[in-house]
């Protein structure tokens, strides 16, 4: 049977679960890889490169204010993108976070119940024990007392000497 989830436990994110923040945390993850600050890397080159060897064609000559400005337009767009995937993580990390302390908390009111059980259990079989060791000392004493009124009775029917008494002629 697959684990019942509470409600209040389902992340539904801080900005829904809409494409744009989905789309937005792909693109926030995406800016910290080696794959994404590479190919910017080989992009810049080849910008630079570009427009250093085509004379005719620099269409951002030194100091490369065209490139600047990308790069300002990029960092305006990264910036709130990555907030928005921090805050869309912090709140899956609360909601994970609430759910291991209920289940720590289940978990220790089950050993506290099982202790109680088992403690209940102790009680019992102590008690057992009790009442088997007040039997066997009553059987002894049973046993006893058979044995001392057997005794009295085969010496009334047999004599004091164990043997059949010799009857008078």
């Amino acid at each position: 049977m697959p684990p019942v989830r509470s409600p209040r436990f389902i992340h539904h994110g801080a900005f829904g679960n809409d494409r744009f923040g989905i789309i937005a945390e792909r693109f926030a993850r995406f800016f910290g890889t080696p794959r994404f600050i590479i190919g910017q890397t080989v992009l810049v080159v080849f910008w630079i490169a570009l427009n250093a060897a085509a004379v005719g064609l620099r269409w951002d000559p030194y100091p490369f204010i065209l490139l600047n400005l990308a790069f300002s337009t990029q960092a305006a767009y990264a910036a709130p993108l990555i907030l928005l995937a921090q805050t869309r993580q912090a709140e899956r990390d609360k909601l994970r976070d609430e759910a291991v302390q209920e289940h720590r908390a289940a978990e220790v009111e089950r050993e506290r119940s099982y202790e109680t059980r088992q403690t209940e259990l102790l009680g019992r079989e102590r008690r057992l024990a009790e009442q088997v060791i007040a039997m066997v000392a009553q059987n002894t004493t049973l046993t006893e007392e058979i044995a001392r009124l057997t005794g009295e009775l085969h010496r009334e029917v047999c004599g004091p000497k164990g043997g059949a008494s010799a009857a008078p002629a």
